[in-house]
Parts: C-alpha cells; structure tokens; sequence
C-alpha cells in the first residue's frame, strides 16, 4: 500500500502538474525572439512544505507549487537562461524541455540571485552525481554569481567541487553592470537589501528587442531600497513587466513566529504603498516567492480575489511574456 502511494504521489503528483504546465506553454502560438517563462512561484522550500502534513497540496497535485524561477528563452542564440538553480530545477528545465517553447534550443546561463536554499542548491544537479553527458556531469555551464557568492561556492562543498571539475564557470557579476547575452537582450544585476548571512542579494532586469522584465524574490522591505536611492514606482514605471516579492501576503501567516526576523514586503503592504498607481501600471506587476502560507496560492481565497480586485496579478508556472 504505501509503495503504491508514494508511486502515486511522485508521478501523478509532480510529473502529472508539470505536463500541465508545459501545455499551458504550449498553447500560445506567436514564437518571440526572446521570452520569458515562469517556472516556479513558492518560497524556497515549496509547497507543500516538509513538516507541515496538514497542507492540502500533499494530497492534491494541482496545489503543488515549485521554487520560485524564471527562463529566459533566446532564439536569437538557440540557447535559455535560467534565473536561480532551485532545489525543484529537474521538473523545471522538464517542464520547458517537453514543451515546443525551447525546442531546438539548449542550456546556456544560469543567473543567481543570492545564497538561500531556494535559490542555488539545484546546482547540485549539473554535478556527476546526475546530469550525465558521457563524462561526469554537465560542461561549463556558465554561472553568473556576485562576488560574495561566487567566492561561497569556489570555497564551499560540495559547490567547489563542479568548480574544479568544471560541472559549471562561474562568471563574475557587479552592480548595475549588464551583461549582453546577444545582440539584442542583456541582463542587468542590481543589489537588493536581503538578509546577507554568505552573500549578497540582487534582483535582475531582462531586456528583450523592445520590452523589458524585472525579477525581486527576496527583499526585506520597499523602504530601505528607497533609503539606498532606488525608488519602485520609478522602476515600475520604467519596466513592462515586474515580478516582486509576494513571499506573505499578510504579517498574520506565521503564528509564534517573529516575522521581524524573515523580513518581506507583506502583499497587503506593497499594495497599499502602490495605492496611487494608475490600472496600467498595477496590470504589470505579478507576486512570486509566495510562502506555503500564503492563501495567495489558491484562486479560491479572499487574498487572492483582494489581489486580482485591486489590479495586480499573481505569477504563475507556465505564464509566458513575450519581451519582443
């Protein structure tokens, strides 16, 4: 019996969630030249969550909710970049590669955004101990890092090891310096306060042929990037599309805890800073990196339903931007 349950669990669960999503890829026609593929929405560690047995989503697989991550696909160099290298980045890179969206095209970038678990542990992944390519795992993936985390993985195991083997290249980021991956997209670091305890934290902007993307996971609050001199509706209004910060949508979601020490923008909170932004603006904004906490994750939910009223979206897996 149990056998039969945890077969059940793994391919109905998770594989049979992942062919949804990939169909959902599927199903828009246009081919961009470069696009953006959503490929996770919780927080680090997922949902259902290890420990929390009364979560519905270990029952049910259409509440599964993987890491949060984002591809950009690059038909003008037949390659796709990953942002972060979750623990789930195995369902994920499936989740493309079934789909007609990167058909043809191969693994090129992997772009970090700082050192928690969510975020780089799936780099594991590209060692020997599994992706094969004949020789003892992946060759050279090119790894964009800062310099705090680029030095926490050359000097760290097991990640010093793929270094020295060269499963992966660590390629150096700084600030605000963007990196071109072809003629017409480029990808743009730029620090973000987060909790540092190994590294430094950033959020990304992608720019395709004409529209451009920004991507913030993780940050401790609104207000103190305005304090270091960067103001949202300024990076709102000059962006098409923003994927911010959803991680709780209120400071309720943790009883017994000090939300003090796991400082998010609540969404409540992002909300009610952005109150003044006209529809077209609050239209571009998506919530990701939601807790399994969060009843954001569930259409059928007040929180939800408060979001979409006000004019904001919730990020999905399988939602594609084209950045044409």
């Amino acid at each position: 019996m149990k056998n039969k349950f945890f077969t059940s669990l793994a391919i109905g669960g998770v594989f049979g969630l992942f062919a949804c999503q990939a169909k959902e890829v599927e199903t828009i026609a246009d081919t961009c030249n470069a696009s953006l593929v959503v490929l996770g929405t919780a927080q680090d560690a997922g949902k259902p969550q290890i420990g929390n047995t009364s979560d519905p989503a270990w029952r049910s697989s259409s509440l599964i909710r993987t890491a949060s991550s984002i591809a950009l696909v690059n038909r003008e160099a037949a390659s796709y970049s990953l942002f972060d290298a979750t623990p789930d980045v195995k369902y994920q890179m499936h989740m493309l590669e079934i789909s007609n969206e990167v058909e043809g095209l191969h693994l090129g970038e992997i772009f970090l955004t700082h050192g928690h678990m969510g975020h780089y542990l799936g780099l594991a992944q590209f060692g020997r101990e599994a992706l094969n390519t004949g020789n003892g795992g992946a060759k050279s993936v090119p790894v964009y890092a800062m310099p705090k985390m680029h030095n926490f993985l050359e000097n760290n195991g097991p990640w010093d090891l793929l270094v020295k083997l060269n499963n992966i290249d660590i390629k150096p980021l700084a600030d605000q310096n963007t990196v071109k991956i072809s003629d017409k997209i480029s990808i743009t670091p730029f620090t973000v306060p987060h909790r540092g305890e190994y590294t430094e934290t950033v959020g990304y902007r992608l720019l395709g042929g004409g529209k451009s993307a920004v991507y913030i996971p993780d940050i401790d609050s609104w207000e103190q990037w305005d304090e270091a001199g960067t103001k949202l509706e300024t990076v709102i209004a000059n962006n098409n599309y923003l994927f911010l910060d959803g991680t709780f949508y209120s400071g309720d979601e943790l009883p017994g805890r000090d939300m003090s020490k796991i400082p998010h923008p609540t969404i409540i909170h992002t909300m009610e800073m952005l109150k003044a932004l006209d529809p077209m603006s609050r239209a571009k904004i998506r919530f990701i990196h939601l807790n399994h906490t969060n009843p954001a994750h569930d259409k059928n939910t007040n929180a939800y339903e408060d979001i979409e009223k006000s004019g904001y979206k919730v990020a999905r897996a399988g939602e594609r931007i084209c950045l044409d």
